[in-house]
């Protein structure tokens, strides 16, 4: 862009967390993105141009999540924030629980880490470390920043994960409805305390999901069982309920994606998304848009346009 100190390409993936019963903890990136084009001058322009998911209701201000990512990590690096001109295309549905603010703060930290390169480097952890601080837990832009399946955790030098492969035979599907859900609502949801054997429950569960989602995906349905948060959230998106109901009735490892309300299903085959499909629309009177996606393995990518390096 003419006038512009330096313009950067960014593309990060959706992200569904919890995966059932890994709630806070692991999270899977998926192939739908949202794709910016970042620009600093050397004034205080802020220009901001948005399309796609949510584009009616995404501030155009310094508010803007993506504007907020960039100017932390400016404060940060100990460098003023430039005049920027951000244009993104969003691909990630808002407020369906597929991680849309987990995306826009991996969008901003890897912008600024691209406005930034040659002056400031940004290693894995630091970048881990900022999304964090914005997003307050890693289990969404863990995955979004590093792609796969991701184990996310806070340890004593700070949030830390662990990235691992899935399984060729995992498929995922993610049924998006129409109608929105707030995570903070969700959270509020649950009780403070659970039962002690519904937290054992949940612990085995966890261990066999990540050996079912790297090894042996014909124990997701198993494996994806939750006792911690779904039932307690079910009231307040009672038509997700009972699509993952239904669909775990009959054989399908289906969750709550995130904080819901997309139901996230991970087949053990491509051939079995289409019977969850037609399974789907055989149960509930609400308009799911089915997605047939592939797990992103690459996550979060920034390119500088000048330079052509990454």
């Amino acid at each position: 862009m003419a006038g512009a100190l330096r313009t950067v390409d960014v593309v990060v993936p959706a992200t569904s967390a919890n995966l059932g019963p890994g709630f806070d903890t692991l999270g899977l990136a998926l192939s739908i993105y949202d794709h910016l084009v970042v620009s600093s001058f050397a004034d205080d322009r802020l220009e901001i141009e948005v399309s796609g998911s949510g584009a009616d209701e995404i501030p155009t201000d310094a508010t803007n999540l993506v504007v907020r990512s960039i100017a932390h990590v400016f404060a940060d690096a100990g460098r003023p924030l430039p005049g920027l001109r951000i244009v993104a295309d969003n691909g990630v549905p808002h407020g369906r629980g597929l991680g849309s603010s987990g995306a826009a703060v991996t969008a901003g930290i890897l912008a600024a880490r691209g406005l930034l390169a040659g002056d400031v480097d940004l290693d894995d952890d630091a970048l881990l470390r900022l999304a964090t601080e914005l997003e307050g837990h890693p289990d969404n832009v863990a995955p979004a920043l590093f792609g796969g399946l991701t184990i996310a955790w806070i340890g004593e030098r700070g949030p830390a994960h662990k990235k691992l492969l899935v399984h060729r035979g995992v498929a995922p599907l993610v049924f998006v409805p129409g109608f929105t859900m707030s995570t903070s609502l969700a959270r509020s949801l649950q009780p403070p305390q659970v039962p002690r054997e519904d937290a054992v429950f949940n612990v085995s569960r966890s261990a066999l999901l990540v050996a079912a989602l790297t090894q042996s995906p014909e124990l997701l349905l198993d494996a994806t069982a939750d006792r911690l948060h779904q039932d307690y959230r079910g009231p307040a998106m009672p038509e997700t309920l009972r699509l993952v109901q239904s669909l775990r009735q009959a054989g399908f490892a289906a969750v709550v994606s995130g904080a819901g309300p997309s139901v996230l299903v991970l087949a053990d085959g491509p051939g079995h998304r289409q019977a969850a499909v037609e399974l789907a629309d055989s149960v509930t009177d609400t308009p799911w848009t089915a997605h047939m996606l592939a797990v992103d393995v690459r996550g979060g990518t920034v390119r500088n346009r000048a330079e052509g390096s990454t």
